[in-house]
């Protein structure tokens, strides 16, 4: 029965036109979202022959197939393993929020997988394996810049280092003519 009816919304949907406002094309500022025509003498809003569809019930997909998946389980939108949880397997089917991170992302594949729930906008196999690899490339890029940065700060400590030798020697050497100075100042005639 349901197959049926997604087959009869398929066949609807292919038929259906797009409908975009009016003067679209004529004025590109104005967005593609559709606005009843209200003008007087409004070809599209008088239906004439020929011109542009506007929306109305015939369009309509069939009431139980409303809003279903084209596999026919029903969409649930999942943000949390929680309501992975929920979700029952053989009529509902999980669909991972946009906004939801890589890592949580992650754990919510791995999750329906084990549970063995549809996940309708993605390839859980696959998209597992790239936020892994993805994960793994960050890390050894963090600890290779880790080591960079020790590596700099050895530099730098050496550089202090052979600056403080040569600082001190600049005062030796000052303290050396300094001693001079005085011997001379001080020698008898």
């Amino acid at each position: 029965m349901i197959n049926k009816l997604l087959e009869i919304r398929k066949e609807l949907k292919d038929r259906k036109p797009d409908f975009i406002r009016q003067d679209n094309p004529k004025r590109m500022k104005l967005n593609y979202k559709w606005r009843k025509p209200k003008g007087i003498h409004s070809k599209i809003r008088h239906k004439f022959k020929g011109r542009r569809k506007m929306p109305s019930p015939g369009y309509k997909s069939p009431r139980k197939v409303k809003g279903m998946h084209h596999s026919g389980l029903e969409i649930i939108s999942v943000s949390s393993i929680l309501d992975v949880k929920e979700i029952k397997k053989e009529t509902q089917g999980a669909v991972i929020s946009k906004n939801v991170g890589m890592k949580k992302r992650l754990e919510i594949l791995k999750k329906s997988k084990e549970l063995k729930v549809m996940v309708l906008n993605v390839n859980a196999d696959e998209h597992i394996r790239k936020i892994e690899e993805f994960i793994n490339s960050k890390r050894k890029k963090d600890a290779k810049e880790a080591k960079k940065e020790d590596d700099k700060k050895e530099t730098e400590a050496k550089s202090k280092e052979t600056k403080d030798k040569t600082t001190l020697s600049d005062e030796q050497k000052k303290e050396q003519d300094k001693i001079e100075k005085d011997k001379l100042l001080t020698k008898k005639v």
